[in-house]
């Protein structure tokens, strides 16, 4: 038996990809730190985001999702999101992998992408 050739496979495809970005999120929005991110937003615009990221991680990973968002500095541009934040959530997300049990190549290739986003949501 073959290893699936995606990243997006080898994590369990779209539903544990969702899962996943659900857990993340919650721990985002339950930080003291992080939680401002989201203030004061509704219930439908919250889902519609998480919509958003869930498309997006399965886009990148390989998926067959197609993500219409706007891109992420467009996204996070003026949200004020400077290096401790960045620290803080790289925190919830080791975490979150770690809850999930994520290890190894795969835990690599999800950790060096999230951090290839770092210079399109901090801003100097």
């Amino acid at each position: 038996m073959s290893t699936p050739t995606t990243l997006y496979a080898r994590l369990g495809g779209y539903d544990a990809i969702s899962a996943v970005a659900t857990h993340l999120v919650g721990r985002l929005m339950a930080d003291q730190r992080l939680g401002r991110l989201w203030a004061h937003r509704g219930t439908d615009g919250l889902q519609r985001e998480l919509q958003l990221l869930v498309n997006f991680l399965c886009n990148a990973t390989g998926g067959p999702v197609l993500y219409t968002g706007r891109d992420m500095k467009t996204s996070h541009k003026g949200m004020r999101i400077d290096e401790g934040d960045w620290q803080a959530f790289m925190g919830h997300v080791n975490a979150t992998l770690d809850h999930f049990g994520l290890a190894g190549d795969d835990r690599a290739a999800v950790v060096s992408f999230v951090e290839s986003t770092k210079s399109d949501l901090v801003e100097a």
